[in-house]
């Protein structure tokens, strides 16, 4: 548990860049959800303070996981590992199904999406399986092993359908396997494998609706009301901003709802609108940052669990982080990835700051027995 004298090893930078991050999303969500009355008065709408109970309860997540030695969650990792395995399989039974897709668990007062949280619990078994193995990622058989750990998720997640969800679980075990002493000749065979693989996956894996991304993203202008919509208004909102913005709340594109999901896929293109590039240096810079100073705290962890905890979850995180980006610029196939502790998403919020409780309790750590 939480020993008093931890206190002054709590790296308060990292969680002053994380929280600060947390409130420009907040920020952005009032803006572009806000709902203004006939008589000009107005307020946020609903989705404003979903997420400001998501913000707590994250707060609360990153205590806990800061509080207890990461060393113990990892050795109860499997506990953990199949209780979001079994999670998934029940949202394949009876989840709640919205938008084509069926991902959520209702708990009444939120539905919680427990893909979310797939990466967490992926990121704690694998730092725990290499941590432990002395011969790290340089044995197949080991890595065959690791491999089932990640492909279980992967296709319940995937069959939900959420390939995009599902594809964030690739960087967070590249990232371990490859701190556990990956060879780089084994990442150019995969590599190779996935190009030419590349037209079976076109025929038989990907749904119309995918398909339709990708040839939209080569030329959105060839369904510009339709398909191309989102990348083409994705793109006029980042390019309105200028170097200023318009300023708060004074957006065309959000504001008056031009932009689909703005408040969630493209939290970013909203920013970029409203604060211009000013706005997106210091929101870049922030997320910057947090990487970097994330990969020093895998540098100073004590052992090699926590060194390879930390490489996973940053690497999921930074994966993330710029994928959004290119997407929301119009530099990548429009796909529902948020831009992690910005984007609308209850579930991914609590996760994302779970996840950095453990990044903060191994660098906490590292002067302890």
């Amino acid at each position: 548990m939480f020993e008093r004298r931890l206190y002054f090893h709590i790296d308060w930078l990292l969680l002053a860049a994380v929280l600060l991050l947390a409130a420009l999303g907040l920020t952005m969500i009032y803006s572009t959800t806000y709902v203004t009355l006939p008589d000009g008065a107005g307020h946020p709408g609903a989705r404003f303070w979903v997420q400001l109970y998501a913000v707590g309860l994250g707060v609360l997540a990153l205590a806990i996981f800061l509080a207890l030695d990461y060393r113990f969650m990892a050795e109860h990792s499997l506990v953990l590992y199949i209780g979001v395995v079994l999670l998934l399989l029940y949202v394949l039974v009876a989840g709640v199904k919205a938008g084509g897709s069926q991902r959520w668990i209702s708990l009444g007062v939120f539905n919680l999406q427990p893909s979310e949280f797939g990466r967490l619990a992926l990121a704690l078994i694998l730092a725990m399986y290499f941590g432990e193995n002395r011969r790290g990622a340089r044995n197949y058989g080991d890595l065959v092993i690791a491999g089932l750990f990640f492909v279980v998720p992967f296709l319940l997640i995937a069959k939900q359908p959420d390939l995009g969800t599902a594809v964030t679980l690739v960087p967070v075990c590249f990232g371990i396997a490859f701190l556990a002493g990956l060879r780089l000749r084994f990442i150019a065979i995969v590599a190779i494998a996935a190009v030419l693989l590349a037209p079976v996956a076109w025929k038989v894996a990907l749904k119309d609706y995918q398909k339709s991304r990708i040839t939209t993203f080569l030329d959105p202008e060839k369904d510009p009301r339709n398909a191309g919509y989102q990348q083409i208004q994705a793109r006029i909102t980042v390019g309105s901003g200028g170097l200023q913005g318009k300023g708060f709340m004074k957006g065309t594109q959000g504001q008056y709802k031009f932009l689909p999901v703005a408040d969630n896929d493209f939290i970013f293109s909203v920013l970029a609108e409203e604060q211009g590039f000013i706005g997106v240096l210091v929101a870049l810079g922030l997320y910057l940052f947090v990487i970097l100073r994330s990969l020093e705290a895998a540098r100073l962890a004590k052992d090699r669990i926590g060194a390879y905890l930390v490489g996973g979850i940053i690497s999921g995180f930074a994966f993330q982080v710029i994928y959004n980006v290119t997407m929301s610029a119009g530099l990548a196939p429009v796909k529902g990835l948020t831009l992690p502790l910005m984007s609308y998403g209850g579930s991914s919020m609590i996760a994302t700051l779970a996840a950095f409780g453990l990044i903060l309790n191994v660098r906490m750590r590292r002067f302890t027995n």
